[in-house]
C-alpha cells in the first residue's frame, strides 16, 4: 500500500510504503509524547493516524492524482475518519483524545457537535461506519494490537486542563507526520533540522558577552544597579521550577538579566529551550537582534507576522514550523493563539513547549478580556508539562489570588505565594533607580488643547509625547514644526522600525528630536529622552512611558531628573479598557497627593491592578471556558469554536491595505507580475496597514485602492505619506473634492 509518492524530474516515482510511514510517525510521536509521560499515546496515534489510506478509494486517489497511473484526477477522499471510529470501538474508555487527534490531523481539531458557520464535527465523523468497514480487512494485524494507555501525563488532571492535554497529543502527532513526510519527500530540508548549539554552549557565549558588557560599562548608578540585578538573577536560577517574576524598573536590564536566569535554570533542570514572548513587534525585533548577536543567527528564531524575510535563514524558517530551536522570540499573539488554536500549522509546535522556559515580557500587557483562559492554561503548562514561567515587567500585574474583586466574573488566578521574585529588595531598587520626576495636573479633570500642548513641546529640543489614538497622534503632529517625527499604526511596520532607528540615531548624536507617538513605543523600546509627555492613561502605561525618560540616568550626573508630564487632552480618553485604566489612575491619586513619584513603587502597581481588574466586566469575553471546559468531563470540546473566538487582537472587521513605502513599492509590482507567491506575501506583511471598516469603505469608494489576488493595494500616490503613514480623510480627500 502506498503512503506517499515522490515524483522525480525524469518522470519516475519513489514509493513510501504506508506501513513504513505509520511506523516512522509512531516513532517520532512516541518520542515527543514521552516528554510528558504519554509515550504509548503518541505511539498509538502514529500507528493509526493514516489507517484510512488502506482504502481502495485512497489508493486510487493517490495514484491517479500523482500521475503514477493514468486516468482522470479524483476528488479528495476521507482517510482520517476510519481510525477515529476504530478508536471508539477498541478503546471505549479512552477514545475521545485518540479520535479528536486522528480525525483532525489534516483539517484541524474538530468541534464535538456541529455549530452554525463552522464546517465539520467529530460526531458526524464517527457516524461514518462504512469508512472503517472498507479498510478493516486490509489493515495488518500487527497494527491493531491493543496498547495499554496510561492516564493523561501519568496522573489525574483538572478537567479544565483536558483540552490542553489533547492539544499536546495532537501537536505530537502533527509534527511527527510532517517530519516523517518531509524525511521522505524532501531529504535535504529534513537533514538541515535540529542543527543547533547546546544550551551549555549558548551559556558560555552569553557569559563572555556579559563579561565584556560589565567590563566596558561606564561607572554609573544605573549600571551598578543593573549588575546587582544580574547577580540576583544568576543566583535564583537554581530555584525549583514553577512561577517567577522579575520586577525591575524600566532600563534595569531585564532583557539580559532574565536570559541569564533562564540559562542557569535551564541547565540546572535540563530544560530544552527558552521562549521569549513579547506584546509588540516593535520590541520583538530589537530583542531578537540582541539575542542573535550573542547566540548566533540560527540558534534564535524570530516568529511573528512581520518578520523581515531578507534576514531569515532557511533553518530559521524551518524552525518556525515547530519551534525546535533553543531560543524562540515570538509575540503574545503567536504564543497564546497557538495554545487555543485547532489548526495543524499552529498546534504543531506546542509539544516543544514541554520542559521549556517561557518568559512573558511586559506581562502587564496580558489582555484582561482573556485573562481567565490565559492564566488557566498557563497554570496547566506549569503544573503538568515541566514548564517554568517568568513574568517580566516594571509594572507587575496582580495575577495571584482572586482576580476581579466581587464581580460576577471574578476567578482564581495563580495561587498566592506561588510566584517567586528573582530580585531582592525591589522597593529599595526602585528608590535607587529614581530618574524621573512625574508631574500631574493639580486638577486631574482639567483638560488642555492640542495647541497648548504643541506650544509646550516646542520649548524642548528633545521630547517624546505619547497619546492614546492614531487620530490624536495625527492631529497633534500636524501642529508641530517640520521635522517632528510621527509614530502610529497608520504606518507600516517597516516604516515604524525606520523611524525608531532614526530616533535612536538623533538621540545618540544629541541632535534635536521631537516625536509624537501612540502607545506603540511606550513599552520595551530602548530610547532615552530627557522629557516625556503622556496623555492620561492607566498607571501601567504612565510608568512605562516614564521608562523612556532619562533611561540611562545621564541627567542624574548633573543632579537632575528627567521630566515626565501627564496631561488630560480635551479630546478625552477612548471608551473601553483605556478609559477604565485612566479612571482607575484618577481614583488612586487622592491617596498619593503627598508623593506623586510613589506611583512607581511595586505596591502602587498591585493596588492599581486590583482596582483596575475590579472594573472589568468579563475576564472571558469570548466564552472560551464554555467551549473548552464546560463539558470536559464528557470530553465534548468545541475546539474549532474556541480557536475562532480566541483573538487577542480584535481585527475581524479590520481591512488590510498594502502600501507603497520604500521597498513596498517594488514588492507590489512583483505581486502584480508574479502573483501571491508565499515568500512574497511574507515580505509584504511588513508593508501593510490595517484600518476599520468605515475608513476602508471611504478609501475604497474614493477609488484609492484596487483589489488584486485577494489583496487591497494602494493605487493613489498620496494615500500613504512617507512621514506619517496612511492618510485617513486627509489631503487626498480635499484634492478629490476639488477635482
Amino acid at each position: 500500500m502506498i503512503g506517499h509518492l515522490k515524483k522525480f524530474d525524469d518522470g519516475s516515482f519513489f514509493i513510501q510504503e504506508l506501513e513504513d510511514h505509520l511506523l516512522g510517525v509512531s516513532v517520532f510521536a512516541r518520542q515527543f509524547a514521552s516528554e510528558f509521560g504519554n509515550d504509548e499515546w503518541g505511539s498509538l496515534l502514529g500507528l493509526w493516524h493514516d489507517l484510512g489510506k488502506y482504502s481502495v478509494e485512497f489508493q486510487e486517489y493517490i495514484k491517479k492524482n500523482s500521475g503514477y497511473e493514468e486516468g482522470e484526477r479524483l476528488g479528495k477522499t476521507d482517510h482520517t475518519s476510519a481510525a477515529a471510529i476504530l478508536a471508539k470501538e477498541i478503546y471505549p474508555s479512552f477514545w475521545p483524545p485518540l479520535s479528536y487527534c486522528i480525525a483532525g490531523h489534516h483539517a484541524g481539531l474538530h468541534n464535538f457537535i456541529h455549530e452554525p458557520g463552522i464546517s465539520g464535527d467529530l460526531s458526524d465523523r464517527l457516524n461514518k461506519k462504512d469508512f472503517l468497514d472498507k479498510v478493516r480487512p486490509k489493515i495488518p494485524n500487527e497494527l491493531l494490537a491493543k496498547i495499554n494507555l496510561n492516564p493523561p501525563i501519568g496522573k489525574p488532571i483538572d478537567p479544565k486542563q483536558m483540552h490542553l492535554w489533547i492539544r499536546m497529543l495532537f501537536s505530537c502527532l502533527v509534527d511527527a507526520d510532517y517530519l516523517d513526510t518531509e524525511r521522505f519527500m524532501n531529504t535535504e530540508s529534513f537533514a538541515s533540522r535540529g542543527e543547533y548549539d547546546t544550551l551549555s554552549e549558548l551559556k558560555r557565549r552569553f557569559d563572555i558577552y556579559m563579561g565584556e558588557i560589565v567590563k566596558n560599562a561606564p561607572l554609573t548608578i544605573v549600571n551598578s544597579i543593573r549588575s546587582r540585578i544580574l547577580e540576583d538573577c544568576i543566583k535564583t536560577g537554581e530555584l525549583s521550577p514553577g512561577f517567577f517574576s522579575i520586577t525591575v524598573p524600566t532600563g534595569g536590564g531585564k532583557t539580559l538579566s532574565s536570559m541569564a536566569w533562564a540559562l542557569v535554570h535551564a541547565l540546572k533542570y535540563n530544560k530544552t529551550r527558552i521562549i521569549f514572548a513579547i506584546p509588540y513587534t516593535s520590541i520583538i525585533t530589537q530583542t531578537a537582534q540582541i539575542y542573535r548577536s550573542i547566540f548566533g543567527d540560527d540558534n534564535v528564531i524570530e516568529h511573528h507576522s512581520n518578520i523581515d524575510e531578507n534576514t531569515n535563514t532557511q533553518q530559521r524558517k524551518l524552525a518556525t514550523e515547530n519551534w525546535d530551536a533553543p531560543i524562540v522570540v515570538t509575540t503574545n499573539v503567536q504564543l497564546f493563539e497557538s495554545l487555543f488554536s485547532n489548526k495543524t500549522s499552529r498546534c504543531r509546535k506546542l509539544h516543544n513547549l514541554v520542559n521549556s522556559i517561557i518568559i512573558l515580557d511586559e506581562a502587564q500587557m496580558l489582555p484582561p478580556e482573556f485573562l481567565n483562559p490565559i492564566l488557566t492554561t498557563i497554570k496547566g503548562l506549569v503544573d503538568n508539562y515541566s514548564i517554568s514561567v517568568l513574568f517580566s515587567t516594571a509594572t507587575q500585574p496582580a495575577l495571584t489570588g482572586k482576580i476581579g474583586g466581587k464581580g460576577q466574573f471574578a476567578f482564581e488566578g495563580i495561587a498566592a505565594n506561588a510566584v517567586r521574585e528573582l530580585v531582592h529588595d525591589v522597593d529599595e531598587l526602585v528608590a535607587n533607580l529614581k530618574r524621573v520626576e512625574i508631574q500631574i495636573p493639580e486638577n486631574i479633570n482639567e483638560t488642555i488643547d492640542w495647541t497648548d500642548i504643541s506650544d509646550e513641546l516646542q520649548q524642548h529640543e528633545q521630547v517624546l509625547c505619547i497619546v492614546n489614538t492614531r487620530n490624536q497622534c495625527r492631529e497633534l503632529h500636524e501642529l508641530m514644526p517640520e521635522g517632528t517625527l510621527h509614530l502610529s499604526r497608520l504606518m507600516c511596520t517597516a516604516h515604524i522600525m525606520d523611524v525608531i532607528d532614526e530616533i535612536k540615531l538623533r538621540l545618540k548624536a544629541n541632535k534635536p528630536v521631537r516625536v509624537i507617538s501612540t502607545q506603540l513605543i511606550e513599552a520595551g523600546v530602548d530610547i532615552d529622552f530627557p522629557v516625556v509627555y503622556r496623555a492620561i492613561a492607566g498607571l501601567d502605561s504612565i510608568a512605562q512611558c516614564a521608562g523612556r525618560c532619562n533611561r540611562e540616568g545621564k541627567l542624574n550626573k548633573e543632579n537632575k531628573l528627567g521630566l515626565m508630564k501627564v496631561f488630560v487632552p480635551s479630546k478625552g480618553t477612548p471608551i473601553g479598557l483605556m478609559r477604565k485604566g485612566a479612571d482607575t489612575f484618577k481614583e488612586m491619586l487622592p491617596n498619593r497627593s503627598d508623593n506623586e513619584n510613589s506611583l512607581l513603587e511595586p505596591k502602587a502597581f498591585q493596588e492599581y491592578f486590583r482596582l483596575f481588574y475590579s472594573k472589568i466586566d468579563n475576564f472571558d469575553k469570548a466564552n472560551i471556558g464554555d467551549s473548552l471546559w464546560k463539558d470536559a468531563q464528557s470530553m465534548k470540546f468545541q475546539f474549532a469554536t474556541a480557536a475562532r473566538d480566541f483573538r487577542l487582537i480584535d481585527d475581524k472587521n479590520a481591512q488590510t491595505i498594502l502600501v507603497e513605502y520604500k521597498e513596498g513599492s517594488d514588492l507590489i509590482q512583483l505581486l502584480k507580475r508574479k502573483g501571491p507567491e508565499p515568500w512574497l506575501m511574507r515580505k509584504l506583511q511588513r508593508y501593510t496597514v490595517s484600518v476599520n471598516e468605515r475608513d476602508f469603505a471611504e478609501i475604497r469608494k474614493a477609488g484609492l485602492i484596487v483589489e488584486l489576488h485577494g489583496c487591497w493595494i494602494q493605487d493613489y500616490s498620496k494615500l500613504y505619506n512617507q512621514h506619517s503613514g496612511l492618510q485617513l480623510k486627509g489631503k487626498w480627500l480635499e484634492e478629490i473634492n476639488i477635482i
